[in-house]
């Protein structure tokens, strides 16, 4: 067995004894749905964005039935899933 010099425990560049432990640098937080943009458009926009998609995407009160069941379509458009209507209205969410 032939010992090559500057290799093995004696030498002060490798320490195969104790294993060296980096820690990762903690990943930011995306702002929900708008978090496709990546770290485009800026901060506070992303937050509007956020605060709308979040309120439009949801089932809302039927204006007709009363009950939770209006979902939007497209731009203005909605329908319920309960009475089965078919309704133009807020462009975003029903007031």
């Amino acid at each position: 067995m032939v010992k090559l010099p500057g290799l093995g425990l004696g030498d002060p560049g490798s320490n195969p004894g104790s294993p060296i432990y980096i820690k990762m640098t903690s990943k930011s937080k995306k702002s929900k749905a708008a978090g496709r943009f990546g770290a485009r458009y800026g901060k506070r926009t992303r937050v509007k964005l956020v605060k709308v998609e979040s309120k439009q995407r949801v089932k809302q009160k039927c204006p007709f039935c009363e009950k939770l069941g209006a979902k939007r379509l497209s731009n203005g458009i909605w329908k319920c899933s309960k009475c089965d209507k078919k309704f133009a209205a807020g462009t975003y969410h029903l007031d």
